[in-house]
């Protein structure tokens, strides 16, 4: 397994962020206008068999628990084909058991929603505003200063990032890279 940073070139801070219609874990079709009624949405391409990717499960739960104003939406685009364990039924039991908690666990089976996004690992995190009916793009980076799956981090940087955003601050942090496993395309 090799580790691969999130990219600097995904979508903009200020950017709209696109539009999606995907199924989730849940059985129901989620668009991103379902939360519309939260000031924040940390949207979340993840997956269920990366160990990078699972060693971030408490930490988005704890923020989908912790913040009832801001959505966490988990989004999964891995070729389930060739990581069975990436599968939506998989994704189901996770949500049934508790091990995900979010806001939203969605399968994303084209793989057009990570292309939009410019997504590129598991997990690789994007946390949006509210602005007049649309979400734009306040910070793209890591969730926590802990870049190995073992490593317990220090600092809890994206609830810091969330408290701050909610308090009305401006977001200008440097991008941080995210760090984990590479998004299994499927062969085109």
């Amino acid at each position: 397994m090799v580790a691969l940073d999130s990219e600097a070139d995904a979508i903009e801070r200020g950017d709209v962020a696109p539009e999606f219609e995907l199924e989730g874990a849940d059985g129901e079709t989620h668009s991103l206008a379902d939360f519309d009624d939260h000031d924040a949405a940390l949207v979340v391409f993840t997956c269920n068999h990366c160990p990078y990717a699972k060693a971030k499960f408490d930490e988005l739960n704890h923020i989908a628990d912790a913040y009832d104003s801001v959505a966490v939406i988990g989004i999964n685009a891995n070729d389930a084909e060739e990581y069975p364990e990436d599968s939506y039924e998989k994704m189901q039991e996770l949500v049934a058991d508790g091990t995900i908690q979010y806001d939203a666990y969605l399968r994303d089976e084209s793989q057009d929603v990570a292309r939009e996004y410019g997504a590129v690992c598991t997990p690789d995190p994007f946390l949006f505003e509210a602005d007049d009916g649309e979400f734009r793009l306040a910070y793209h980076g890591r969730i926590d200063d802990a870049l190995n799956p073992d490593d317990e981090p220090t600092n809890h940087e994206m609830r810091e990032l969330i408290d701050r955003l909610l308090d009305g601050e401006a977001i200008d942090d440097e991008f941080k890279p995210s760090r984990g496993c590479s998004i299994k395309w499927k062969d085109d």
